[in-house]
């Protein structure tokens, strides 16, 4: 006879729901959330605009959801394939086809999701409030990389060396209470010795995958004037465009106050001049023309030109991390406060954040991995869509948590749905052993549980403790 022995079933206190799910896939509840965020937002309808769609087949906006969800999951697109779920997904081909696309003009779709949920975020907030344009640039590592297309040598101005990879140069538009991310330029090099690997051949010039690969080889400071003029045509508003000091030359804040564009940004003390007084000063020597204020973080401003003669205010401030150095803010209206302008310039962080949260939790430059530049740009794309998503919940829902702690909440129904999942099949097992006559079909039984128990993931593991049988 064979004796079943159930040692440390660890459950927790939680009601068991809705058995029958499919294995490993999104909750009821969050299925539903995702499904009624994408019906309001027209998910679907903004894809058949952008060109994305399919003739035959699957739909263009299931493999969408389905890559959207994908990180929900805990799985990545390859396990996803060889789980029980395999019969009811798409081909490999087809997600790689559809991610591969070049005629898929996925800058246009961007665009018109973000503005949707601008727009929106705009309706909630006072007209009085400061809304602004933020451009960064961050750096996608491909270090194993060796074909992938337009791979180049790029600096990496946070560790201050050169890596392989990407320099993603990213717009986004914030009113200090929500970050949007509206477009981005994946930047290769414009110098053809610290390109690893150049473009696709044959490749019809019409298509936006061109067009995004001549783009790549821009200089950075005519992607910030095109990403800008883009935004502004495609019908984004703000007061301010906020950058950092590997941004703030003379020659794009000149071009951008010809588009009506104010500019805030922070400058490092280098080797550049400013007219003050009739005399040629450089930084150093304008803060030490500033009356001292002692226990203050705003230690001083002044009104000066730069080489091009343009009129600038410049704001020492106090640097938190070393008490005895100064920093510099520069800002092209000349009427704002000192404190405005320190205030508007930490609207900033915002992008920072956004960059952190999207390498860490959405897999940003790390869930698929191919050599095709278009694979890159559809999935930024959707990265972006996830965030400009999960940021419309937060802000739809006046929901007080973290994006971190959203995200986490997706997660941790995925990981009740797979206990419920485990729990189904071994109350099947039981009852299968139950009504099995013959010692062979109890065998049989045996043998799949044992392979059963050796298939489970290892949290489950965890949560059931020892599960062991003997004869």
């Amino acid at each position: 006879m064979v004796k079943w022995k159930l040692l440390s079933l660890t459950i927790p206190n939680r009601k068991v729901r809705n058995l029958m799910v499919q294995h490993n896939s999104l909750s009821e509840k969050g299925q539903e959330r995702i499904a009624a965020v994408f019906s309001t937002l027209q998910i679907g309808q903004l894809l058949r605009k952008a060109g994305i769609s399919k003739s035959f087949g699957w739909s263009s906006l299931t493999i969408f959801r389905l890559i959207f969800t994908l990180v929900f999951e805990g799985r990545n697109w390859f396990r996803l394939l060889n789980s029980d779920r395999r019969e009811s997904l798409p081909g490999k081909d087809v997600v790689y086809r559809f991610l591969n696309h070049p005629r898929f003009a996925w800058r246009r779709f961007l665009h018109a999701l973000s503005l949707k949920i601008v727009q929106h975020f705009d309706s909630l907030t006072s007209k009085s409030r400061i809304r602004a344009f933020i451009v960064d640039d961050s750096v996608l590592r491909r270090d194993r990389s060796k074909k992938a297309e337009l791979l180049a040598r790029v600096f990496d101005h946070t560790t201050g060396r050169y890596t392989r990879g990407y320099n993603m140069l990213t717009l986004g538009w914030s009113d200090g209470f929500s970050f949007a991310p509206i477009d981005f330029v994946m930047l290769s090099s414009a110098k053809l010795a610290n390109r690893f690997c150049e473009m696709k051949e044959r490749l019809s010039k019409r298509t936006p995958g061109y067009k995004r690969r001549i783009e790549a080889l821009s200089r950075k400071p005519d992607a910030v004037v095109a990403l800008l003029n883009r935004a502004l045509k495609a019908g984004f508003s703000a007061d301010f465009v906020l950058m950092d000091s590997w941004f703030t030359q003379a020659p794009l804040l000149r071009e951008l106050m010809a588009n009506g564009l104010h500019v805030i940004g922070m400058v490092k003390a280098m080797k550049q001049r400013y007219r003050f007084d009739e005399k040629s000063l450089t930084l150093q020597e304008l803060y030490a023309l500033l009356p001292k204020h002692k226990n203050k973080e705003i230690l001083g401003s002044v009104i000066v030109q730069t080489a091009c003669g343009l009129p600038v205010k410049l704001v020492f401030v106090q640097n938190r991390n070393r008490r005895r150095d100064w920093l510099v803010l520069l800002s092209t209206d000349l009427a704002l406060e000192d404190a405005e302008i320190v205030r508007i310039y930490g609207m900033r962080w915002s992008i920072e954040t956004f960059f952190k949260f999207a390498k860490s939790y959405l897999k940003l430059g790390t869930e698929f991995q191919g050599r095709s530049f278009d694979m890159l740009i559809s999935h930024t794309t959707i990265v972006f869509a996830r965030y400009l998503v999960m940021e419309w919940e937060r802000r739809h829902e006046n929901d007080a948590r973290s994006l971190g702690g959203l995200f986490f909440l997706f997660s941790d129904e995925v990981r009740d749905l797979d206990l419920k999942t485990a729990l189904q099949h071994l109350i099947a097992f039981f009852m299968e052993f139950t009504e099995a006559k013959s010692k062979r079909d109890q065998s049989a039984v045996f043998r799949q549980l044992q392979h059963w128990i050796s298939s489970l993931p290892n949290y489950i593991k965890g949560l059931f403790g020892k599960l062991s049988c003997e004869s």
